[in-house]
């Protein structure tokens, strides 16, 4: 896809490009640049989220910013226009970039009824990420600094009334501050339908709310200060007495916001969550559970960070469980399969891309190590340490979570004894590992302590019977127990 056009021989546009694998939207993180700014050729302008990953998106020629058309947080369609570049600042004088780049954050609003027919264009909000609509609604020009004293004196008088209570004497609305502050001439209040929603909710008129968002939008804010109980400049919150409930009067409305948060499902928190129902309701899974006893495995860890060999890389007990599972499944190549829904096969992989599925604060990502099964042991414990610290930066690629064929999830890292993971959709097995606890167990005829920890296989029964999924768990077992047999089965 092309991710640029030309507006003029003097101003370029980038275009929001597909970043991962048919993709169709993305969210602006953060702009590291801003209006005025000097670009370069391949100079990393700002990060997007898309259903997999967070990616940093370089520009592709020289300039100087123009303009910004979306503000950050904004989700946008692929193949819209991002970012305007002036390839040749100096040359003349350019047009005034849209005031929506530099705006906040803002959810799609209902625009009002358009206004005479005969009135100049105006632009009317529609939904972010489509930019701007031509209207023949007339709207107020906004005021300066000077004009909040009078919003705020507005308010309080409007709540005073609402609430019963004389308005203060300062708090009288000015003659030219029209009664419906948030709607256009002769329209409804601008509010996005969430806003409505709580206005309703509290028992707010929108009509009589003060709009403090752009272009006169009622936000979220205006409608809690409105339900909010007025308070005179300088003076202490009044807190009414609380009525008494009787089958008459109902108990007063507890506005949501004060007992929930509600949380938008986007980005790969989305991704997340339909690729998690995907699975669980198409692979029928089967999960195995064995207790083994890891005491030399984790002598082995103790003896490996001392090892030369082993300089520079991290070593830990997961880096043998991985290992030991690659073994595992070279010794029961049939696991590691795929099953083809649309053409009725199984596909057999001669490859295994090994997923480590990381916690971040984006969510629970599997990036995967791309033919581990090659790896030697120290490439993989690199391998994974560089793996595991991109997650943790956020810098994962969507290339990078993509074709995957076996998984590890090590829960044991929250102190957490095992679980049934869910597959992750078109791999055959996921494996995961529970804490390391020392507890009694009874080796060579005696109690003694040991490390010990659970391991649990889920596997997708359509491809992997109870023999196999057994046969694969109980070979990872067997080499965490007696670590040796990473050479002689190797």
């Amino acid at each position: 896809m092309t991710t640029m056009t030309e507006t003029s021989a003097r101003f370029r546009e980038f275009k929001m490009p597909d970043v991962g694998e048919g993709l169709t939207e993305a969210e602006i993180l953060k702009w590291f640049v801003q209006p005025g700014d000097t670009v370069t050729d391949g100079q990393v302008v700002c990060e997007v989220e898309t259903a997999k990953a967070a990616v940093e998106l370089p520009i592709p020629f020289d300039g100087v910013v123009h303009e910004l058309r979306f503000p950050e947080g904004t989700t946008v369609d692929v193949g819209q226009v991002i970012i305007a570049i002036d390839v040749a600042p100096g040359s003349g004088d350019a047009p005034a970039p849209a005031p929506a780049a530099a705006a906040p954050v803002q959810e799609p609003v209902e625009a009002a009824g358009s206004g005479d027919g005969d009135a100049p264009k105006g632009r009317t909000p529609v939904l972010v990420g489509y930019g701007v609509a031509e209207s023949s609604t007339k709207r107020r020009p906004r005021k300066g600094a000077s004009a909040a004293p009078e919003a705020a004196a507005v308010a309080a008088a409007v709540q005073a009334e609402l609430n019963g209570h004389a308005a203060p004497a300062a708090a009288a609305p000015a003659p030219s501050v029209p009664a419906q502050a948030g709607a256009q001439d002769g329209g409804r209040p601008l509010a996005k339908p969430p806003v409505r929603k709580l206005a309703k909710d509290l028992g707010i008129d929108l009509a009589t709310v003060v709009p403090t968002g752009k272009d006169g939008i009622i936000t979220r804010e205006d409608v809690r200060a409105a339900a909010a109980p007025a308070v005179a400049p300088g003076a202490a919150p009044v807190q009414p007495a609380p009525a008494p409930v009787s089958a008459e009067a109902p108990a007063a409305a507890v506005p949501a916001s004060a007992r929930e948060t509600r949380i938008p499902v986007k980005g790969v928190r989305k991704a997340i969550a339909q690729a998690m129902v995907g699975s669980a309701f198409t692979a029928p899974h089967v999960t195995e559970f064995v207790t083994v006893d890891v005491t030399r495995t984790m002598k082995l860890v103790a003896e490996l960070k001392e090892d030369k060999d082993m300089a520079g890389v991290r070593v830990n007990p997961l880096l043998i469980i991985a290992k030991a599972l690659l073994v595992a499944i070279k010794r029961n190549p049939e696991v590691n399969a795929a099953w083809d829904e649309a053409n009725q096969e199984i596909v057999q992989k001669h490859y295994v891309n090994l997923g480590i599925a990381a916690a971040t604060p984006r969510g629970l990502i599997v990036p995967n190590i791309k033919d581990a099964h090659d790896k030697t042991l120290p490439q993989l414990a690199a391998a994974l340490g560089e793996l595991v610290t991109t997650a943790r930066d956020g810098k994962t690629s969507p290339a990078a979570m993509a074709g995957g064929t076996v998984t590890i999830t090590n829960v044991g890292v929250f102190g957490v004894d095992t679980g049934t993971p869910i597959l992750n959709p078109g791999e055959s097995a996921i494996l995961a590992v529970g804490a390391i606890k020392l507890q009694p167990w009874v080796h060579k005829g005696k109690v003694k302590p040991r490390q010990v920890t659970t391991l649990a296989l889920s596997f997708d029964h359509r491809l992997v019977d109870g023999e196999l999924g057994s046969k694969v768990l109980a070979d990872v077992a067997a080499i965490l127990e007696q670590p040796k047999r990473l050479i002689t089965w190797a």
